[in-house]
This record gives structure tokens, sequence and C-alpha cells, in this order.
């Protein structure tokens, strides 16, 4: 917990954001050095290596408020902060630029997307999920991360300039500045949680003195809190050409999102939440499915969609902060 006043709150929440930039460069700039390196593309590693690394304040939040029976926040965590990332962090990339996607995000990744989706929605349904559920979801995040390496590795080893060859050629590289890659992914990923930690404490006890409920406050400022690395990483990823990363960091974190961290967070002690979920549940749902229909037919995101998905979330936000003080 962050002490002070609400000026060192802000002061804190300053700091963090700048924290959260500096060390989502370090990032992007180390993962994607070490996977081209390495044969992966960057459709692959932004859905795991960086969406894991990004999501990783989330996992802490989650598995933290599960531990002291703060079943709301672990939950609303979870469920705000994949609204926050398909229709904040999306939509005003795409505000940015117009973001073409790539065949295998559409297909296989947002198929991923919706059937993970439903799933956390029909576990989530009755407001508890269970040890038994809870082991079910990260089974199968599991399984789903297995594929996209399996698929990568096929990929590298079928595709010229992309597979072994490029690898063994680059050696003398690697063992030059494989140090370098390591520290700055250890030192940047290091310095998102820690900012992303601060933020969350600072933000919290703000609303906290607000008379804001739980669930608002997991599925809004702690949500927007720990989604900020995502945010941080899509925009320097766009920024710097990486648009695979830029859009697969946010898909890769929704899927391990709703099922390694809810997963996780269940097995370590079974959420009860209330019924406020389903209200966020069925808000994901929408987002989901418009999200991935627009892909599917068009397989690019519009300014116009972007706009669309950054005001629908600025609406729930207004509804949330009507529904406390209205």
């Amino acid at each position: 917990m962050v002490q002070g006043g609400p000026a060192v709150q802000l002061g804190v929440i300053a700091a963090s954001v700048l924290g959260l930039w500096i060390g989502a460069r370090a990032l992007v700039d180390a993962v994607v050095r070490l996977a081209r390196r390495f044969g992966l593309s960057d459709h692959t590693i932004g859905l795991t290596v960086v969406a894991m690394g990004t999501s990783t304040p989330e996992l802490v939040v989650s598995v933290d408020s599960a531990l002291k029976g703060l079943g709301n926040i672990a939950v609303a965590n979870v469920l705000g902060s994949n609204v926050y990332n398909l229709a904040f962090i999306l939509g005003v990339i795409s505000l940015i630029r117009v973001i073409p996607i790539a065949e295998g995000l559409v297909h296989r990744d947002g198929g991923a997307l919706l059937a993970s989706t439903l799933v956390a929605g029909l576990v989530v349904a009755d407001l508890t999920v269970t040890r038994l559920e809870g082991g079910l979801l990260a089974g199968l995040f599991v399984v789903y991360t297995a594929n996209l390496f399996r698929t990568a590795r096929s990929t590298a080893s079928t595709t010229p300039g992309t597979g072994v060859e490029a690898v063994t050629t680059a050696a003398t590289e690697r063992l030059a500045f494989r140090g370098r890659d390591a520290a700055l992914l250890v030192g940047g990923l290091a310095l998102v949680l820690v900012s992303g930690d601060y933020m969350v404490a600072a933000a919290s006890e703000l609303a906290r003195a607000a008379g804001v409920s739980e669930w608002v406050i997991g599925g809004t400022i702690v949500a927007a809190g720990t989604s900020t690395p995502e945010f941080a990483v899509s925009l320097v990823a766009l920024r710097r050409g990486s648009l695979g990363i830029s859009v697969g960091n946010v898909v890769g974190s929704n899927v391990y999102n709703v099922t390694g961290i809810l997963g996780v967070s269940a097995l370590v002690r079974p959420l009860v939440v209330s019924g406020t979920a389903l209200e966020t549940l069925a808000w994901l749902a929408a987002v989901t499915v418009l999200m991935v229909a627009a892909l599917w037919t068009k397989r690019q995101l519009s300014r116009i969609e972007g706009a669309l998905l950054a005001g629908s979330e600025l609406c729930r936000w207004v509804l949330s902060l009507l529904r406390v003080f209205g």
C-alpha cells in the first residue's frame, strides 16, 4: 500500500506511468531481437512471451486478491482488463494507424479469443470459480501456448530465411549481443512490474477513499492499471513497425488472462463474486464478438472502428461512476 495524501498518490501514479513506458520500450527491443534471432515471428512472440510478460501485473494482483479472499477484485481485474485491452488499447492503436491483421490472427487466434471468453463466461456465470474449474482453465492455457510454439517451429522449419539456417548463420551476432538482450528483457520487465504494482496500489487507495465498491475498483482502476504494460508495449511496438507484437500482445494477453490467470487464481483459492460480474461478462462478450467479427470480415481495424471501441470503454467507465455516485 502506498502511504500519503492525494498529492502523493498522484505523484506515484505519474512516476509509475513513466516507469512503464521506459520498461516497455526496453522489453519490446529485447524480445523483437531475440525472437528474430531464433526464427520466431513478431506475431508469435507478441502472442506468447510479450503477452505473458505484460500480463504479469494481472497475475500478481489477482493471485494476491485470491489469497486475501477478495474474489471480486481478482475476477473483476481479469474481466475488466480484457474489456480495456480490446476496446481501449486496440481502439487507440487503430486511431493512430489502420492495422492490417495477419490471416493467422484472424482465424486461429480470433477463434481462441472467442472460445476462451466463452469458457470463462460459463465458469463465472454461477458467480463462483472452483479449483476444478481453475485447473481446467489453466490446462487450456497450457494447450494453447504449446500449440503456438509448435506452429511457430513448423513455420520456421518450412519458411526460407526464417528457420534454423537464419539462426545458425547469425551465431556470432547472438553471442555478441545475448547478454545485453537478456539484461534489457529482465530489466525492462522488472521495471514494468514494479511500476505497475505501485500504480495500482496508488490508484486503488484513491478509489477506496471515494467509497467505490471492490468490483468497480477491480474492473476499472485496477484493470486499467494492470493493463498499462499492454498499452505501453503496443504503442511502442506500433511506433517501431512491429504490428504483429502490437496486436498479438493484446490478443495473447486476453487469452492468458481468462485462462491462465483466472485459472491459477482459482487454484490458489476458490473465487466468489457479486452479481455485478454478469454485467461485465456481457460487456466483454459483446466487445469480443464485435472485434472478431470485424477482423473476420475485413482483416483490419479502421480508425472509425477504433473510435467506436475506445468510446465504448469510456461509456463503461462513465456508467460505473454513475452507479457509484449517482
